[in-house]
């Protein structure tokens, strides 16, 4: 009998030993996926701005550096001496707050009745806004820019901003967060006497903050990294957004790959450290968007 009870612990530490490998070797495993991927995800910025830096040695060459040749800020400069990168800065503000107002304002209202009114053909209609995410944004544009010039905002900061207020991802994300809502809270403002507007605004959106937050976060990299549609809409250079400006005059310099890039770093640092920044946000909206 007591050599049976001894045998137990024998064999279960053998069993917890491998559990424990096998959790380490998985641990070790999804960290060395995660470090290719942001590896892959990370390089082409890293090698934008290493070649924005360099003042010597050839561009495109095999193995590609890792560090600036004779680094410096010239390319900046150049790149400063050449466009008005201030005026593009500018246009380019004005259009990600105007896009990201304006999607803030149209997908909370769409979300809502979405989420917690009852009406025919809801389900039918938030159906068709999940099916448009397959769809690519260039398909819109003959439509779009009809419907723009109709209007008469061609040129406009409006017209840039408009096609792209009522996004599917936008709807989607505030519905899942009006809907994590409890309906006993709503009832009670209901028996109180408050309007759908008064829910709306003093409850609603004030307990979806952090899907607002996401979703403004979201916005403002999309509306400041868009290039094909503001160029179609925008005729006049000196109202384009940065990332049209530096890449529609990318011919002055296209002999001078160095000073291309130093353009592209200027268009995208900006950006990328306002996600940095905020990602905290943007990420505790989609978790509670996900709940």
């Amino acid at each position: 009998m007591t050599a049976l009870t001894a045998s137990v612990p024998a064999t279960r530490e053998p069993l917890a030993g491998r559990l424990r490998l096998r959790r380490r070797l998985d641990r070790a495993l999804h960290y060395l996926v995660l470090s290719a991927i942001a590896l892959i995800t990370v390089y082409p910025f890293w090698w934008t701005l290493v070649t924005a830096l360099s003042t010597d040695g050839e561009v495109y060459r095999f193995p590609p550096p890792l560090w600036p040749t004779a680094p410096g800020l010239d390319n900046f400069v150049e790149v400063f001496r050449t466009i008005d990168v201030w005026a593009f800065y500018k246009n380019s503000i004005l259009i990600s707050l105007a896009t990201v107002i304006g999607t803030l304002v149209v997908c909370s209202l769409a979300a809502y009745p979405l989420a917690r009114m009852e009406f025919p053909g809801r389900k039918l209609v938030f159906g068709a806004v999940i099916a448009t995410m397959i769809l690519p944004s260039e398909v819109n544009f003959l439509v779009n820019f009809i419907t723009v010039s109709k209007m008469g905002l061609t040129d406009t900061i409006a017209g840039v901003a408009l096609p792209g207020l009522a996004g599917a991802l936008g709807i989607f994300l505030m519905k899942q967060a009006f809907e994590a809502v409890p309906q006993d809270l709503i009832d009670a403002a209901r028996i109180d006497g408050a309007s759908e507007w008064q829910i709306f605004l003093r409850i609603m959106l004030p307990l979806a903050k952090p899907a607002l937050g996401a979703l403004a976060i979201l916005t403002t990299v999309t509306a400041w990294n868009q290039y094909i549609w503001p160029s179609i809409v925008m005729t006049s250079p000196d109202k384009f957004p940065l990332s049209v400006g530096v890449l529609y005059l990318s011919g002055a310099f296209s002999f001078k790959t160095r000073v291309v890039a130093a353009g592209a770093v200027l268009t995208v640092l900006p950006i990328l450290l306002v996600f940095l920044f905020t990602q905290r946000y943007f990420l505790r909206g989609f978790d509670g968007a996900v709940k």
